[in-house]
């Protein structure tokens, strides 16, 4: 596949501003497709092959659209695991913010898990809160770096 082939999509409504200028510098460097998708206006920059669409609000639209759009060879930036289940089950490819690859050997321990960590956190084991609660700690250099190389590598696939 060719960057004129591929697309880029990222789940944006949650996508940190430091990932998204990661991707608007790869997308210039490489004329690769990159399409924002949320519920609302993302602010990106005055190129052709960068954009964004926004979808109506409500639970998982973005998602859905990413899934009904993506296509086997496209690269999926998003932390929503079962959003990347469905993208790898097509073909697709997907990647945390924090540079955490989600594959087709993977994918599957990783929805198994976070549907067991709901189920925990939705128990509130035994009454004593915040036990399993707070959520992922902010993103440093390290994930920051992490995204830009396993996005580097993704783009050498595609614009060798």
């Amino acid at each position: 596949m060719t960057t004129s082939e591929t697309t880029l999509w990222v789940d944006a409504d949650a996508c940190p501003l430091s990932t998204r200028g990661i991707l608007n510098k790869a997308a210039r460097r490489t004329g690769v497709s990159l399409v924002y998708v949320a519920n609302h206006a993302i602010p990106v920059p005055a190129d052709r092959n960068i954009t964004c669409l926004q979808v109506s609000s409500g639970f998982d639209v973005a998602d859905n659209e990413i899934v009904e759009r993506a296509r086997a060879g496209d690269l999926v930036i998003t932390s929503d695991i079962p959003l990347a289940a469905e993208v790898v089950a097509k073909g697709a490819n997907a990647i945390s913010a924090r540079g955490e690859s989600h594959d087709p050997d993977t994918i599957g321990q990783r929805l198994n898990l976070r549907d067991f960590m709901d189920t925990m956190r939705g128990s509130n084991l035994k009454g004593q809160q915040g036990v399993l609660g707070g959520g992922p700690a902010a993103m440093g250099p390290k994930e920051k770096q992490a995204f830009a190389n396993l996005l580097d590598r993704w783009l050498r696939t595609v614009a060798p």
